[in-house]
């Protein structure tokens, strides 16, 4: 499922960038290759099908025709991944993160520890959507809107992998903003443990991807059945999708949220912007970053790869890597009041 207005604009950017990009020196460098598209998540997960999706087509589009393998190496929100790539690999052109949460700038501007990789200084190759976020919640329980949740004497539990993950955030961001509460479950290796958490009743809800969740099983079944409801979302306007669902910028206005907690809640919700990218590793040559973003961008446009997504009933609305770059370099630009805004909500 394609959006055309979205990639006429996106053909026209490519336009501009091939007219202003120099020639590539190493078109036979990849020949005999193998590149390794490691994924932050479970197999399954909708991050590892877009990774591996993009694997799978991307190498026709690489002069030399290389290899490429997928290596999933879940963990803490993609950090365990994001850490490994920055720390390990070499600067070749030959590791690439497939598709990764576009949140781990979070844990990088509240000084995690454990966020032992520069953000801006991974090399962005592309992302094959963007996209806004909701919550589902489970419909046998008492929380029928994001106003039941701010009443609740007892609040609902959340599943999520790790602090950049977006259904921990968005949670701990809906509390700042408007006044809900809720008790957060981490530790989840991916999405399914998560949604498995919740058919078995361990939790009552999860916030990610609106994209997500209109794409795959087990949500198709789950809406058919009733098995949950959408309560909020994170987009300005409501999506064409989720009509009856309220926006959290809708509920910004009814609970008077004050401007200081608008600017954190643009801060933390640029990341769907980035949506779904792919990244290498700092430092690869400029000549191979060409290389590696015309292959992207071919591969976005490609007949057999939209075929791919039409059958997954996949949306398609890609971002180039020179595009990605230039938002990272903003989000990553925060004043110090913002990121010890950030620091508490994030529990730093």
């Amino acid at each position: 499922m394609k959006n055309p207005g979205r990639l006429f604009s996106f053909a026209l950017v490519l336009a501009v960038l091939a007219w202003a990009a120099p020639a590539s020196a190493q078109t036979d460098f990849y020949k005999g290759k193998t590149i390794t598209v490691y994924i932050g998540t479970t197999p399954g997960a909708l991050y590892d099908q877009w990774g591996r999706i993009l694997a799978m087509h991307m190498n026709k589009h690489i002069p030399g025709k290389p290899d490429i393998i997928v290596q999933n190496m879940p963990g803490a929100g993609h950090m365990i991944a994001a850490n490994y790539v920055y720390k390990t690999t070499k600067p070749d052109g030959l590791s690439l993160i497939g598709s990764i949460v576009p949140t781990l700038y979070f844990d990088q501007l509240v000084g995690r520890k454990e966020a032992q990789y520069d953000w801006a200084k991974f090399v962005w190759i592309g992302s094959p959507v963007q996209g806004e976020s909701q919550m589902y919640m489970r419909a046998d329980t008492p929380y029928k809107t994001m106003e039941d949740v701010r009443n609740a004497k007892e609040p609902p539990r959340c599943g999520a992998q790790g602090t950049s993950d977006s259904a921990y955030y968005l949670p701990k961001l809906f509390e700042e903003v408007i006044g809900t509460k809720f008790n957060l479950v981490q530790g989840y290796p991916g999405g399914p443990e998560i949604d498995l958490a919740v058919e078995r009743g361990e939790i009552h809800c999860r916030a990610f991807t609106i994209e997500a969740f209109l794409s795959r099983e087990p949500y198709h079944t789950w809406r058919k059945k009733g098995f949950v409801r959408n309560i909020v979302q994170t987009g300005k306007k409501r999506d064409s999708k989720l009509p009856e669902t309220q926006t959290i910028w809708e509920l910004m206005d009814k609970y008077k949220t004050p401007e200081s907690s608008r600017r954190l809640a643009t801060v933390m919700l640029a990341s769907g912007a980035l949506g779904r990218p792919m990244l290498a590793t700092p430092g690869v040559p400029p000549d191979r970053v060409k290389i590696l973003r015309d292959a992207f961008n071919k591969t976005v446009q490609d007949k057999e790869f939209l075929a791919e997504l039409d059958k997954r009933k996949f949306d398609l609305d890609p971002v180039p890597g020179e595009e990605l770059e230039k938002i990272v370099k903003e989000v990553m630009d925060q004043p110090p009041d913002i990121i010890e805004r950030m620091k508490k909500l994030l529990g730093k």
